[in-house]
């Protein structure tokens, strides 16, 4: 995991105490700006026959998908969690994107595999893809910035059928999961994955691959 990264999402978790808590969510909020910077870097500086590449297919890790993919992956999970789980409102998706990115599927992704991700990427609006993101990242650090202290044991078990019920996660094995996962913790849970070490993962794979592309 890049040090830096690292560093600064150990420090925004260790800050998350009742004295050093809104200094904690400013460091959380600095993190994402720095690995969205990233994610523009790349698509700007991507063709999209790249974006859609995958140069490690057969490889074990993250970084066996494609650049399109992950960004998708990264943002349609926040999107769910932050406004399905957490805020009780629409999706960011459901709000026109979808349409623009011209998207055959409204889950998170988990439930492709190999080729099957390639044919999804190439499917995809790019410049609307990277709009969607930039806008689910606007809403959710416009809720970010909203917490307080008390808000971090709120647990969120109770949003788990509107989760189902949106059909925004795949019943498949390699998905479904995923409903417990995020219905089982509470807020400070989740703003760990996937408001922050999930972001990491996946940026640090998709440099991967565009690396392997050069």
């Amino acid at each position: 995991m890049n040090k830096e990264w690292s560093a600064k999402n150990k420090q925004f978790q260790q800050e998350l105490k009742k004295n050093t808590f809104s200094k904690g969510i400013q460091t959380l909020l600095e993190l994402r700006k720095e690995l969205f910077e990233v994610v523009e870097e790349v698509m700007s500086h991507s063709t999209k026959e790249e974006l859609c590449a995958m140069p490690f297919v057969n490889a074990n890790g993250y970084h066996n998908k494609t650049i399109a993919y992950s960004i998708w992956h990264i943002f349609r999970i926040e999107d769910i969690v932050c406004n399905t789980i957490l805020q009780e409102q629409e999706q960011v998706l459901f709000q026109g994107f979808l349409e623009k990115i011209q998207s055959p599927i409204i889950t998170t992704g988990n439930e492709l595999v190999k080729e099957e991700i390639a044919d999804f990427s190439r499917k995809l609006d790019m410049e609307a893809l990277f709009e969607y993101a930039k806008e689910v990242k606007r809403v959710s650090d416009q809720y970010l910035q909203s917490l307080e202290y008390t808000d971090l044991k709120r647990k969120v078990i109770e949003r788990k059928e509107a989760v189902i019920e949106s059909g925004c996660v795949s019943e498949s094995e390699l998905s479904y999961w995923l409903i417990d996962y995020w219905c089982g913790k509470d807020v400070k849970g989740l703003l760990q994955m996937p408001f922050s070490r999930h972001w990491i993962m996946h940026i640090e794979a998709l440099l991967r691959i565009q690396k392997g592309l050069k």
